[in-house]
């Protein structure tokens, strides 16, 4: 199958009704009977899980499953930046005058992927993260330092896949997705947690109650399947890992970099 057909069945694919379709059907509980075998599919740590498989009431439920105490470790220090989630590091870099450059071969620029946001010039030189999850990784996301929720956003958009098909051949799909923006005051700036929606995520939710302060480590939000977050950090308050690289996976809690004091 050639490219130009493959994005054209992707854009017939990628409207919500579609993801709202199997959404119903993860939740419900007929659905029950796929959680062994998508599992074992996709060779999920089912260990880890806070619950036994018979447990879970339907696939959403497995989807969104929380782990058992201690199955991650949460970098301890206080100026660390940790990965909000299991994933793989599909980009990182430098945010130049307001782009992210090559992110499987495009630029991104921050007026898109944060909607036009006032907050837009604090970022315009930081840095950035795109992290992807799979079917294979835990779906909840996490805070990736200690503050303050500030501002959320929901940014209405299509749910285009943001595997590496769609963020190679799909014109910029992680500004073109629905997203639920968080953007969090730490001791020595700001960081924006945007969650990118996806083919098949049925939603992207906020824990409730959602706290207005954030542990680092703490729950902030879960994909009701894989997706993709982009994190964000002000300009001059990060000295990021020098041997983390894309293609890299990161685990939830793992340190990035490190945050420092705004110049």
């Amino acid at each position: 199958m050639n490219r130009r057909l493959l994005r054209a069945m992707t854009e017939l694919s990628s409207r919500k009704f579609v993801s709202r379709m199997t959404g119903a059907f993860a939740k419900s509980a007929f659905s029950r009977r796929f959680i062994r075998r998508f599992a074992e599919t996709y060779r999920i740590s089912v260990e880890e899980a806070e619950k036994k498989l018979e447990d879970y009431r339907s696939l959403n439920e497995f989807f969104t499953r929380r782990l058992k105490p201690g199955s991650r470790t949460v970098d301890s220090a206080a100026d660390a930046l940790v990965s909000p989630v299991d994933a793989l590091i599909t980009g990182c870099g430098p945010i130049r005058d307001g782009l992210l450059l090559q992110i499987k071969g495009q630029d991104y620029t921050l007026d898109e992927l944060l909607n036009g946001s006032p907050r837009i010039p604090q970022y315009r030189n930081g840095y950035y993260w795109v992290l992807y999850l799979s079917p294979t990784d835990y779906h909840r996301i996490h805070s990736p330092c200690e503050g303050e929720i500030v501002e959320t956003e929901h940014v209405p958009g299509r749910v285009y896949p943001v595997n590496d098909f769609g963020l190679t051949f799909m014109r910029r799909v992680l500004s073109r997705n629905e997203r639920l923006v968080t953007y969090v005051r730490h001791g020595e700036g700001e960081v924006a947690v945007v969650k990118v929606g996806a083919l098949n995520v049925s939603s992207i939710r906020y824990v409730e109650p959602l706290p207005k302060t954030l542990e680092r480590g703490g729950e902030l939000a879960y994909f009701e399947f894989g997706s993709t977050v982009v994190l964000l950090t002000e300009d001059g308050t990060l000295d990021p890992r020098t041997d983390l690289r894309t293609g890299d996976k990161v685990r939830m809690g793992e340190r990035l970099g490190t945050l420092i004091p705004k110049s």
